[in-house]
This record gives C-alpha cells, sequence and structure tokens, in this order.
C-alpha cells in the first residue's frame, strides 16, 4: 500500500545497516536478495558463512554484495565479549561466559548495533520475542525518559472509512504480557509519539476495554481508568481517551450513544489494548478476517531500532520490517 511505498522511498533516501541475526533462514537469505535488489538497507546476515551461501545457491538466490559474518570466527568477537563483560559484570557474568554469549547470533548483532556497526536489527522468523528482548534490554536498553519496552503494529485495512483511511496503530500486541495502569499508559504515550513521527498521523488514541465510560465496574475496568488518566495527565496536548469499547472507538454512531462529546471516541486510529492476549488475538483477526495488512511488530522504547518479527512472517513481512526499523534508524540520534 502507499504507506509501505512511503517507507521504502525514505529507506532508499538514508541507506542504513541493517543485521539479521537468523542468517541461515530461508526467508531470511530470500529477504535479502529484495532488501539488496531495491537498495532499502545494507543487510548484515549472521551465521555460518558456508551454510548461508549454500542455502542461497539451493534457493536460486543471489545475495552477491550482502555482507555475511560469522560470529564464531568473526574479527570483533572478542572486542565484543570484552564490551558486553564490562555491561554486564555488575550482574555477575564472568569473561568466558561473555565470550560464549557473544557467539550467539542475536548477542552479536545487537552489540553491532549498540556499537555502531549497525544501526538496526530484525529478527523473529525463528527466534522469541523473548529472545529479541532479552540481549535488547541488556544492552540497548530504553531510550531516555522511556520507562517501558513495547510494541506495535501498523494495520492497513482495505476499502475501510475507519481509523485513517483504515489506517490503525495497534499496541501492544507482542511484549508486556499483562501490563500495568502506568506501563498501558506509557504505551498510549509512546504509539501516540510513534503516529505522529513514524506514520504522519494525528494521533487519536482509544483505551480499549469491555466497558464504556462506566458500562461496566471491574478491576481490569478500572486498570484502563487509571491509565487513561495517568496519559492525560502526563500528556495534556494528546487525544487520549478511555475506557472505549472497540466499537465506541472508531464507529461514529455508537460512539454518539455511548461516549458523546469525547474527542476520540467513533474516531480512533490508535488502539490500545489492556493486556497482550486482547492484543495479539486483535490484531490478528483484522489480518486474517479483513485481509489487512500488518507491518510489524515494531518495537517502541528501546535506545536503538531492534524489531521483532512474528515466527509467521513470509519474505515480504521481513523486508518491510526491515524497512520501518531503517526508517527507525534514520530519525535516532
Amino acid at each position: 500500500m502507499d504507506l509501505m511505498k512511503e517507507f521504502w522511498a525514505k529507506a532508499k533516501s538514508d541507506v542504513k545497516r541493517i543485521a539479521l541475526p537468523e542468517g541461515e533462514e530461508e526467508r531470511t537469505i530470500k529477504a535479502s536478495e529484495i532488501i539488496k535488489r531495491e537498495g532499502l538497507a545494507e543487510v548484515i546476515l549472521l551465521g555460518n558463512v558456508e551454510k548461508i551461501r549454500d542455502k542461497a545457491r539451493s534457493l536460486n538466490v543471489n545475495i552477491e554484495g550482502v555482507e555475511i559474518i560469522d560470529p564464531e570466527t568473526a574479527e570483533k568477537t572478542t572486542q565484543y565479549a570484552q564490551e558486553f563483560y564490562e555491561l554486564r559484570k555488575s550482574k555477575g557474568i564472568t569473561l568466558e561466559k561473555a565470550e560464549k554469549t557473544v557467539k550467539d547470533t542475536m548477542y552479536f548483532g545487537t552489540m553491532m548495533v549498540k556499537l555502531g556497526d549497525a544501526d538496526g536489527l530484525v529478527s523473529g522468523a525463528v527466534h522469541t520475542t523473548g529472545d529479541l528482548l532479552r540481549p535488547g534490554l541488556q544492552v540497548i536498553k530504553t531510550a531516555p525518559g522511556i520507562s517501558t519496552v513495547s510494541s506495535f503494529f501498523i494495520m492497513l485495512v482495505p476499502d475501510s472509512t475507519y481509523g485513517n483511511n483504515g489506517m490503525f496503530l495497534f499496541s501492544d500486541c507482542a511484549v508486556n504480557p499483562n501490563p500495568t495502569a502506568e506501563q498501558l499508559a506509557a504505551i498510549a504515550i509512546s504509539t501516540a509519539e510513534t503516529a505522529k513521527n513514524l506514520c504522519n498521523m494525528e494521533p487519536k488514541v482509544a483505551m480499549l476495554s469491555f466497558s464504556t465510560k462506566g458500562s461496566a465496574d471491574h478491576e481490569l475496568v478500572e486498570k484502563v481508568r487509571k491509565a487513561t488518566e495517568i496519559a492525560k495527565e502526563l500528556r495534556p496536548d494528546l487525544q487520549i481517551d478511555g475506557e472505549l469499547q472497540l466499537d465506541a472507538a472508531i464507529v461514529d454512531k455508537v460512539a454518539q450513544q455511548k461516549a458523546p462529546g469525547s474527542t476520540v471516541a467513533g474516531q480512533a486510529n490508535v488502539l490500545i489494548f489492556p493486556d497482550l492476549q486482547a492484543g495479539n488475538i486483535g490484531y490478528k483477526l483484522v489480518q486474517r478476517l479483513a485481509k489487512a495488512e500488518a507491518i510489524g511488530p515494531v518495537c517502541q522504547g528501546f535506545a536503538k531500532p531492534i524489531n521483532d518479527l512474528s515466527r509467521g512472517c513470509n519474505v515480504e513481512d521481513i523486508v518491510n520490517v526491515v524497512a520501518v526499523t531503517a526508517v527507525q534508524a534514520q530519525a535516532t540520534v
């Protein structure tokens, strides 16, 4: 869709180096050919060099010009081990353990980003979200002023008048299983900023619940109410409202009945889910039943861009998340 064309154009305008720790994985190898050919990024495949080249040949994929680094034999492995040891020695890690740890492609790639040898990282076709978050939080850490790392999906719903002409940001769908009210508020603020800075949207943020404006009382609803209050207090300049049921958030006629006077209800384009179960189920329902394009999950809150993929991702998903990561890297100081 048009949004991805914009991301591709932005990525091409200032090419960044993106590390792919799953370099031996078939979809990743296929994606690297497209990324290189289109000039979206300089990708670095991490893994065994011969295995990657053999796999590419068997797939009839041209990866000529794509950099491949094997952490087992790389020139910078010793340096990365020393740097990782310095970062984690207060947590009890030894230099010997650090040397072993950085030979893992996930940790090696994260150290590349930390030390400026790569501008971003994309993983998740094989690894779990936890596999990405662990080194991310240990090495990259959160950006200044950010307390909670979270994720979002850009959802592009075809032939829809809801949201921003069918475009929504869904959060959090991949990171925080059961966020506190304070974390939920932080997620809402981060996603609103992402909507403005990455998607050029004027965010209208709905804090979702099974209740709208007091239609039900429950501790789960109370968490969303408290999160809304915190978010509004922290950022009175943002349009954030809740608690709102999904239909009240996006359907104007329903909003007029359930939340009259709200500047968000009926017009929401940023949907904040109360927990990970709701967020994960929600984005997959829209993706499969509404045939929406789901770009992500994209992480927000790290000091440098590292992003997760769904293990059910396809080649196009990897290409698109690399493009988004490259655009994020352009904005990283």
